[in-house]
């Protein structure tokens, strides 16, 4: 936990109060002045786990002795270091993720905020979420994350039916899972998250359904579906390409998700996402920042940030990537101060074109106003209006293009990979075409 007395404790104490007055209030977050250009998310990526997931191929290790002090040093070192290359002024979220954020000690998670609040502006009332995993999230170490800072958890709970849960390579059962989802309702009222995932081998509708509706009678306001991506490297693809499991059905995981998100809308949850719903406002502050084509730092072995490195004298959006295998990650820190492993920076097309990607993965889609924001030219008409392709999209009922902007309907939403094969081309047809030529040298 915080250590008492330390100045991680001070940041911390501020923002609880804050955030009890605010929920009493019944307010969202504070509006930001600030210009996009210098407002970011922060995610915080802690890479070890327990064990390895049998589906997970994310940037995780089994610590074979850390020492959590080195990595705190290098985790705060970077993202003073990252804050000052990017200029950013404000913080608007902090996400611990990973690996298995709940493995680490509540000092570490202090002190990494209290190193962005001294290095910018880090609002008392911004979210602050830490993925938790049952096993390792006794109540007592959930308090004392909530005392280092962290007011919103995300639980990967996976599923309610202890056969799956091992199959999945999970360390907690059933029972685990929902005793901890109840502690932290306790601990964050209105706050937490869970995850539960559709499409596992074998896995039929009727039973998931009646886990969904199972979790609706323990879960707080925020729920996300995230279908099973069979992954190569994983345990689970292997069991599968060997034929000792079945592959997953794509079919029967579509009704699960068809069926799934009819059930959460009838409990007053708003999809607000693809894989994502809330209710009573609880959205995901960080996230929708990804969506929205914000920018956000991402600091930690593995981790990836989109943003313009304003204090190095930047001037476009660079996508960045740090180093993957925690010691070297951290010898790098050590040595110039980040562990920046890549930067490629973005093209206007490009980011055009993950505006587009990203903001129709929401219900509200994109808006002309948003849209503005990173192309003032070329509208979302002269992209779209006078394609035929997309005027079968929006005779279909999966796309809608009015006066608010581009969005997909309710059934467009469940098919948005495929409506993106259709628009992601029109767009850059239409930006070649408006796009001059450059001008032979000589």
């Amino acid at each position: 936990m915080a250590v008492p007395g330390s100045r991680a404790c001070s940041w911390a104490a501020v923002a609880k109060a804050v955030c009890e007055r605010r929920l009493a209030e019944g307010a969202g977050g504070s509006p930001s002045p600030e210009p996009a250009s210098l407002r970011a998310a922060l995610y915080v990526h802690w890479p070890y786990c327990e064990k390895r997931c049998s589906y997970c191929n994310f940037n995780k290790y089994i610590p074979r002795g850390l020492q959590e002090a080195a990595m705190r040093s290098c985790l705060v070192t970077e993202a003073q270091t990252l804050l000052r290359l990017s200029g950013v002024h404000r913080v608007e979220s902090v996400f611990f993720g990973g690996g298995t954020p709940s493995l680490a000690s509540p000092h570490t998670v202090a002190a990494v905020l209290e190193a962005v609040s001294q290095a910018t502006h880090l609002p008392a009332d911004s979210e602050v979420t830490l993925e938790a995993n049952p096993t390792s999230a006794p109540g007592s170490k959930l308090a004392a994350f909530g005392a280092a800072g962290v007011n919103r958890l995300s639980i990967g709970l996976q599923s309610l039916d202890d056969h799956e849960l091992q199959l999945l390579g999970r360390t907690h059962s059933a029972r685990d899972a929902l005793r901890t989802l109840a502690e932290a309702r306790r601990l964050f009222p209105g706050r937490v998250s869970v995850d539960l995932m559709l499409g596992l081998p074998a896995q039929q509708v009727g039973p998931w359904v009646r886990q969904l509706r199972e979790l609706l009678h323990h879960c707080d306001d925020h729920l996300s579906l995230y279908q099973l991506t069979l992954e190569r490297g994983t345990a689970l693809f292997t069991q599968v390409q060997q034929g000792t499991l079945p592959a997953p059905d794509p079919e029967l995981a579509a009704e699960m998700y068809q069926q799934g998100r009819a059930m959460l809308r009838e409990a007053g949850f708003r999809q607000y996402e693809v894989s994502n719903f809330a209710r009573n406002g609880a959205l995901s502050t960080h996230n929708w920042t990804y969506w929205q084509c914000g920018q956000y730092l991402g600091i930690g072995p593995g981790a990836h940030g989109r943003f313009i490195p304003q204090g190095a004298g930047g001037h476009s959006r660079e996508a960045r990537i740090q180093t993957l295998e925690p010691d070297n990650w951290m010898k790098e820190v050590m040595l110039f101060g980040h562990g920046t492993r890549r930067r490629v920076p973005l093209s206007k097309l490009e980011l055009l074109e993950e505006v587009l990607a990203m903001g129709l993965r929401t219900d509200v889609g994109v808006t002309h106003q948003h849209w503005q924001q990173f192309e003032p030219q070329l509208t979302l008409w002269d992209v779209f209006g006078a394609s035929k392709e997309v005027k079968e999209l929006l005779d279909q009922g999966l796309l809608l293009l009015d006066h608010r902007g581009l969005r997909c309907s309710w059934n467009g939403l469940a098919v948005l990979d495929s409506l993106l094969l259709t628009l992601l081309p029109q767009l850059q047809e239409a930006w070649h075409q408006t796009s001059p030529s450059p001008v032979p040298e000589g």
